[in-house]
């Protein structure tokens, strides 16, 4: 279930820092009642970006094949990059 906390509780800056760390989901802050803002951990943020990163390059990887680009089978590219790294 999310976490959903009115704006006037970023005051509680501690009890807050200590449920992003506790829960390690997002924290939704409401304003009059409307989603505003989303608090997390910063290492919750850290694995945010890093699946992000994952998703971008998928999503470029995907692209690249629609655009008519070549597959290349991947048990010759790690053969090829142990041969130029380990000879």
């Amino acid at each position: 279930m999310p976490l959903i906390l009115p704006i006037k509780e970023l005051r509680n800056t501690n009890e807050n820092s200590d449920i992003a760390d506790k829960h390690q989901e997002p924290i939704f802050i409401t304003k009059n009642g409307y989603s505003n803002l989303a608090v997390m951990s910063s290492e919750l943020y850290d694995e945010f970006a890093r699946i992000n990163r994952i998703d971008k390059a998928i999503f470029e990887s995907e692209q690249e094949l629609l655009d008519s680009a070549e597959a290349v089978d991947a048990k010759r590219v790690f053969e090829d990059l142990e041969k130029k790294h380990f000879g």
